[in-house]
């Protein structure tokens, strides 16, 4: 018997037998669907996360204080407006492009009888081109206010809509209280989505101005800062450009033993890796379990092979009797196990474009793509097993006795 007879035989097979068919190829459907779907939603989720980070650039650095691993050090030196200063110097650090800080304070935040209490971010004027975030409205915060420790702010998308009823308003030329002191509204923020929802609620002011106005912060001859953002001249230079904060504050903090830095820094390009490996960990895992379901779906193959074997014994017999190989009768049912996996297969791949379309609808910023290495990693793995799991029963029918096969009632 050739392939397309055998080919033949099994669909004729499966359309006699059409609803025990469906259920039975139900579990490599729901299989091959899941892994397909859980793919797609987790190189959708690596490349939203990828393109956050990357809207912040792979270039940044930055640099907090913090408590020293070693015990022979406790004192934690703050870093300074003075430290953004040095840095910032080209010739001095060939490697950092610009050094922008922030400097954060709580306040209460009230106009027209709305009150609300909200994070106070004062900022460097280079804040907005290092941290790649633009006013919608107005402009931002400039040196010369900086300079005058002018008392005027920008809002988030959510401040604006919380303050004023309708994140459409112009809130430009509005006075707002913050600590009971007035501020004029200079310019809206643009939204931001995914990860940096915090940011729509941000109420952004002259850094000098939360330093002095709004609290005390002076420390020597400077001012302190909760953080430093450094940009580097590129992403290649973005370990020279660390290792230029590390030399400088290692000097300056008085540091004498490794472990005894009262600082970190923080590589955006190291955790946006990081971010991508715990991902796709998370996407290889959940394809793992649901291929378990794969694992349920061949079973039932070989269960409703075995039944179609006992239910054609008297047919086995007579091919056996007419001149038919064992090889024929291994070849039909194998066969015919192949094209109940690959049909199922097939209708997996499309239930699981199905989940990436709907990710798509429900969340429109998720980059989901079926990935044709998805597809064919489906149709090997449907194949193999309407062949592992059609074996055994194939193999049953074959060697069996034609005698006994034309006997049996």
């Amino acid at each position: 018997m050739n392939l397309t007879e055998s080919f033949r035989l099994a669909l004729d097979s499966i359309f006699t037998n059409r609803l025990r068919a469906l259920l039975t190829m139900l579990g490599i459907i729901i299989g091959i669907g899941a892994v397909i779907g859980l793919i797609s939603l987790g190189r959708g989720v690596e490349g939203y996360v990828s393109n956050e980070f990357a809207s912040l650039g792979a270039n940044l650095l930055t640099v907090t204080a913090s408590k020293p691993d070693s015990n022979t050090r406790t004192r934690i030196e703050p870093l300074t407006l003075e430290d953004v200063d040095v840095l910032s110097n080209s010739a001095t650090y060939p490697a950092i492009a610009q050094v922008g800080a922030e400097f954060s304070v709580s306040g209460f935040v009230i106009t027209n009888g709305e009150h609300q209490t909200l994070t106070i971010r004062g900022v460097t004027p280079n804040i907005a081109s290092i941290r790649n975030w633009n006013p919608q409205l107005g402009t931002f915060i400039t040196d010369e206010q900086v300079k005058n420790k002018e008392r005027v702010v920008l809002l988030g998308i959510e401040v604006v809509e919380d303050l004023f009823g309708d994140e459409n308003f112009n809130p430009i030329g509005e006075i707002i209280r913050i600590n009971q002191h007035p501020f004029t509204v200079i310019g809206v923020m643009e939204r931001r989505s995914g990860g940096f929802n915090s940011e729509n609620r941000a109420v952004i002011a002259p850094i000098s101005t939360v330093q002095t106005r709004l609290t005390d912060a002076r420390i020597g001859n400077s001012y302190r800062v909760d953080n430093l953002l450094v940009q580097a001249i590129s992403e290649d230079e973005t370990d020279a450009a660390e290792n230029h904060i590390d030399q400088y504050l290692f000097n300056e903090h008085n540091i004498r033993f490794d472990g005894e830095q009262d600082y970190t820094i923080v590589n955006q390009s190291d955790l946006l890796d990081a971010v991508g490996s715990i991902t796709g960990l998370l996407t290889v895992f959940l394809s793992l379990i649901a291929s378990i379901s794969l694992l349920v779906g061949g079973i039932g193959i070989m269960n409703i092979m075995l039944v179609s074997v006992t239910e054609r014994t008297r047919e086995i017999g007579l091919r056996k009797a007419v001149g038919a190989k064992p090889s024929d009768i291994l070849m039909q049912f194998l066969i015919e196990s192949l094209v109940l996996s690959l049909v199922g297969g097939v209708l997996g791949i499309v239930l699981g474009i199905g989940i990436g379309v709907a990710g798509t609808l429900l969340v429109p910023d998720l980059p989901l793509s079926i990935g044709g290495d998805a597809i064919i990693l489906a149709t090997v793995v449907s194949s193999a097993i309407g062949i592992g799991f059609g074996l055994f029963p194939a193999n049953r029918a074959a060697r069996m006795n034609p005698i006994d096969a034309l006997r049996f009632e």
